[in-house]
């Protein structure tokens, strides 16, 4: 099938493009036109796009399907239909499944049950150790040749400083991506919330900003020691940013991204012990907020990304340091970052880049781009459309979002993978 997308603007971040275009897609999935129509193109369908934004299908650095493992939380068919509803045609999987991603056979695997619904990318990431253990090295240089786009050890610390050393050594050696999540496992042990006024007041046992920035700290300088190319997952303080910031200026080569909710949610929106707020990095100060989004419109945080973990209603249904952790965030990734832009006054394309053309390029990926011959991975959305968050419009199985009854402005109305219509908003 042929396609025409008229009458639509069209935001290419990574060619800077914003502008009103038509877009052209050929049988076999690719762009084959940008404005002008090529010679002797007959379109098949018509897709009238008129007031609303052309883009390239996001990129999340970070969701979890639940599949394997965790089915009674959420599959990957429910889940990929969840990214598709929200513009995301292509998201990585953290190796944290059951069992982990740690060796190429798992690898392989996740990427042919996410082929089998054909309606978005699954990335893998593949386990720095053995079973996430943080004991023994996987091998990386065989789980890069089976798909994996980087190495983490997901939410489990690799405590041992030197086994940490080494994975990094081989990462280096082999020009792979480390993907950090840096948390001190014993400073933050215990607790649920950010400590803070706000854990003092509820009497909840709180994560000190130090758990992440004593991490950061060791992580920067075993990543200047070995030279590896790495990056931050899901900062949450100011003197964390801050860290990353002066590493960049040092000339380390490490990246670093933030989650959708921590751009607008801080500790004083759990006074009411909503559960749905429970997450890992807490929610902070409302200090740390700010500097998260100084440092998204700085370019020193360069990503965006959902962190997506759908759980089943009872996880939630708890007091509130005996509930799971994350939320819920494929489909509210792309009207989150919108609000985020319209409060902060940074410009749609530049909005866009931190969920298009950024995380593909931190993931050393083809993908994120409207260029010409570029695969026809587009995310059509309405950029003034106000919904409601709410069980009747949601794809995902996991209902476990803090912005639950909320309206948002922007939404999806059309996303393509491979130049075909995998998801199409009812009217």
């Amino acid at each position: 099938m042929t396609l025409a997308i008229t009458g639509g603007r069209l935001i290419d971040p990574r060619h800077g493009v914003d502008k009103k275009a038509d877009l052209y897609i050929d049988g076999k999935g690719f762009i084959a036109g940008i404005g002008d129509k090529p010679r002797g193109f007959n379109a098949t369908r018509t897709l009238d796009a008129s007031g609303l934004v052309v883009c390239p299908g996001l990129i999340d650095l970070r969701a979890r399907p639940r599949e394997p493992g965790l089915e009674y939380k959420a599959t990957l068919e429910s889940e990929v239909q969840a990214a598709v509803a929200g513009g995301i045609t292509t998201f990585c999987c953290p190796p944290d499944t059951t069992p982990p991603i740690d060796t190429p056979a798992m690898a392989q695997m996740i990427q042919s049950r996410a082929w089998r619904f054909g309606r978005a990318f699954i990335h893998p990431f593949g386990a720095l150790t053995q079973n996430l253990e943080g004991k023994l090295l996987t091998d990386m240089e065989a789980l890069d040749e089976a798909g994996c786009v980087g190495f983490t050890n997901a939410l489990t610390p690799v405590t041992d400083t030197q086994v940490l050393r080494r994975a990094m050594e081989y990462a280096a050696g082999f020009d792979l991506t480390v993907f950090l999540q840096s948390a001190d496992p014993w400073l933050g042990a215990d607790g649920c919330m950010h400590e803070g006024v706000v854990s003092t007041r509820l009497g909840l046992p709180g994560i000190p900003e130090a758990t992440e920035t004593v991490a950061v700290a060791r992580d920067l300088a075993l990543i200047e020691q070995t030279g590896v190319r790495a990056h931050f997952c899901g900062l949450s303080s100011a003197r964390a940013v801050a860290m990353v910031a002066e590493a960049k200026r040092r000339g380390l080569n490490v990246s670093a991204d933030v989650t959708a909710h921590h751009l607008h949610l801080t500790e004083h929106d759990l006074e009411s012990f909503n559960t749905n707020g429970h997450v890992l990095p807490p929610l902070r100060s409302k200090k740390d907020r700010d500097a998260l989004r100084r440092a998204v419109k700085s370019g020193v945080v360069t990503a965006v990304c959902s962190d997506h973990q759908p759980h089943e209603s009872d996880a939630k249904l708890a007091p509130f340091p005996e509930s799971e952790p994350g939320i819920s965030g494929l489909e509210t990734l792309l009207p989150l970052t919108l609000r985020f832009a319209d409060e902060e006054d940074v410009k749609l394309r530049e909005a866009l880049a931190l969920l298009t053309s950024a995380p593909a390029g931190i993931l050393g990926i083809e993908a994120g781009h409207l260029g010409l011959g570029a695969t026809a991975d587009i995310c059509i959305f309405d950029p003034k459309a106000k919904w409601t968050v709410e069980g009747a419009n949601w794809h995902s199985r996991g209902l476990n979002t803090p912005f639950l009854g909320q309206t948002l402005t922007g939404q999806v109305t059309h996303t393509l993978v491979g130049g075909k219509v995998v998801f199409e908003r009812d009217k």
